[in-house]
């Protein structure tokens, strides 16, 4: 995936869009995930897929990756005064 300034966005916005036919482009600002561009054709094969947004977005391969889970630890609720 590309990632792209959006000052650099600005400045060249057809090297965005090329840059969008290999894959979905983000555009930060201020350093953050602010936009992504996609082709038309990603986005109406996105968007008429069916089933969950989520399911659809999620990386290739990532069913191999090793995730450890921290132990769930349960906190006891804060006491309430009486009134």
């Amino acid at each position: 995936m590309t990632t792209v300034p959006s000052r650099e966005f600005n400045r060249d916005v057809s090297a965005a869009k090329r840059a969008a036919q290999a894959g979905p482009v983000t555009i930060t600002a201020l350093g953050r995930r602010a936009h992504v561009l996609l082709t038309a054709a990603d986005y109406d094969r996105l968007a008429n897929a069916g089933g969950l947004v989520g399911t659809r977005l999620r990386m290739e391969g990532a069913d191999s990756i090793d995730l450890p889970v921290p132990k769930r630890t349960v906190q006891p609720s804060p006491r309430i005064p009486e009134l």
